[in-house]
């Protein structure tokens, strides 16, 4: 998330790649669903990671890591700087796509899955592209000497 400033035409991208964010979570939650909404008593007690999830939950969508850490706002870093949130943004999608390759070296046989988590994969690579080309645009209009700190261009 960006916040201070950004250069002119960046702010178009920005909405339009959180909401698609959102729907990355409507689509990851949707194959989480197909793949157990139909799943037997035995299934559950033969996973004991997915029963302790399930005595919670059932099956219902609660969003949280593989390791079982809940998500939160928490994990959102922003500082208001437009260098540093760029670049977190950039880590973020980095980290999403390599979770999608490690969710397709699980999931190699089943392409109801691994067809979504392609497309998405791929997402989050132009999102990672759209946030280098912001953070060029804002490094072309910093006084050089101060990047890393403030510029007083950005602090009238």
């Amino acid at each position: 998330m960006i916040t201070g400033t950004v250069p002119p035409g960046w702010l178009q991208y920005e909405p339009d790649t959180g909401t698609e964010e959102l729907g990355h979570l409507e689509m990851i939650a949707a194959i989480v669903h197909q793949l157990t909404r139909n799943l037997t008593d035995e299934q559950i007690e033969n996973s004991p990671n997915f029963a302790a999830y399930f005595v919670d939950h059932t099956t219902g969508i609660y969003p949280t890591a593989a390791s079982g850490f809940p998500w939160n706002a928490a994990s959102m870093a922003v500082k208001g700087d437009p260098i540093c949130d760029l670049t977190e943004d950039m880590a973020a999608e980095q980290k999403a796509r390599v979770t999608y390759d490690n969710i397709l070296r699980l999931a190699k046989d089943d392409p109801d899955v691994t067809d979504v988590i392609r497309f998405l994969r791929e997402r989050e690579v132009v999102h990672f592209q759209r946030f280098g080309s912001a953070l060029q645009m804002v490094r072309d209009q910093l006084d050089q000497k101060n990047v890393y700190y403030t510029n007083p261009a950005f602090d009238k």
